[in-house]
């Protein structure tokens, strides 16, 4: 429960941030140095602020979401302290992936890889000494963003970016605006869409703990099985905006996704139990949650296409439409689709699990008429 709700932030943050991406990446393309260093002192400034309110607003508020949540009576106490202790270090993933966000946009995707390297290795370490269950993971997943922070700020103050940096340019307020105009619509598109998520979570705990069980299960698998089409259509993003070979590297894009989610989505609908018994020994999860698998997964093979389009259409700085795109999916697809699949007699999480296959479907007709009706020579000034 507590994971699902700090993804919301974690992606809420990795949207604003591709606005710093995209610029830089163009500015790069375009050789202007100067605002290369505008950009990074309006996103110092711009991002301290916003990591300041998330916190207050986590901290201050963190019964209230564990309870709009509907988790189930069990799962409570250790909700809270697991939003308690990741709340309290939102400074460092909000650090982490604005640095991170620099260094992509300058061509450097290496490095932040090799950060997120190094804390998954102390996070793993950390939650097998802490068996704290909850309360652990929440210490350890904090301490590993840290070192992640502490690495990348070391880095950049040691390396620096290859460019002139000035000081003065902290707080310049115009290109604080430039990200947010690229940024916004991107984290909004985020949170409101994780939101659609929590409120299938919502819907699904109302069928028990094993149901709600199975579904985190899933999700977690769900979220590391999806992440090549996130990564490579945040690749897209950044290569696009430097204009670099626009239609092959969708087309690459694509063909690499897809090939990935051939493989997964067939061990899902031949015995997904391989997956779900990594994360239990409860068999009532593991077969509910292969269950679940059986439908959902074959969303990876729709958001191959659909996630390396976005970013395609992101360099091009269409984040407007693709924020519009994904809200009326969530929203007008997901999120009925889940709540009219709950009212079956007998339900299972086999039928919940084709809302998310049938509203990527609907996103992906919407953006083939968006191609059909829109030109794409060059990214526009």
């Amino acid at each position: 429960m507590g994971s699902q709700t700090m993804a919301l932030i974690t992606n809420l943050i990795l949207g604003l941030t591709t606005g710093v991406t995209i610029l830089l990446g163009q500015y790069l393309g375009s050789k202007s140095y100067r605002d290369l260093s505008k950009i990074i002192g309006g996103a110092i400034v711009l991002f301290l602020i916003i990591a300041l309110g998330l916190t207050f607003v986590m901290l201050s508020f963190n019964n209230e979401i564990t309870l709009l949540m509907n988790t189930p009576k069990e799962a409570i106490e250790a909700t809270k302290s697991y939003l308690s202790i990741c709340s309290a270090g939102i400074i460092f993933i909000v650090g982490y992936n604005v640095g991170s966000s620099i260094l992509r946009g300058l061509g450097d995707s290496k490095t932040p890889l090799l950060f997120v390297f190094i804390a998954c290795m102390i996070n793993i370490v950390l939650v097998g000494y802490f068996h704290m269950g909850a309360k652990g993971a929440a210490i350890a997943t904090v301490s590993a963003q840290g070192f992640s922070f502490l690495f990348a700020l070391v880095y950049l103050c040691k390396k620096g970016i290859g460019y002139s940096f000035y000081k003065e340019d902290i707080c310049f307020s115009k290109y604080i605006q430039k990200i947010m105009q690229i940024g916004f619509p991107l984290g909004l598109q985020s949170v409101l869409v994780n939101i659609s998520f929590l409120i299938i979570t919502i819907i699904v705990n109302q069928m028990g703990l094993i149901a709600s069980a199975s579904l985190g299960v899933v999700e977690k698998l769900m979220e590391f099985l999806m992440l090549p089409a996130i990564a490579l259509g945040s690749a897209l993003a950044s290569l696009i905006a430097l204009n670099v070979g626009a239609k092959q590297t969708l087309k690459y894009a694509i063909m690499i996704s897809l090939a990935f989610a051939i493989v997964v989505t067939t061990i899902c609908e031949i015995d997904g139990t391989i997956l779900t018994r990594i994360f239990t020994n409860n068999q009532d999860v593991i077969k509910n949650g292969a269950l679940y698998l059986k439908t959902y997964s074959i969303d990876c093979l729709l958001t191959s296409f659909l996630f390396c389009i976005n970013g395609y259409l992101d360099g091009y700085e269409r984040t407007v439409f693709t924020m519009v795109h994904s809200l009326v999916v969530a929203f007008v697809g997901r999120i009925p689709l889940t709540l009219l699949f709950s009212k079956i007699p007998n339900v299972t999480l086999f039928h919940m699990g084709i809302a998310a296959p049938l509203s990527t479907m609907i996103s992906l007709v919407m953006i083939f008429i968006y191609f059909k009706k829109t030109k794409f020579d060059k990214i526009e000034e």
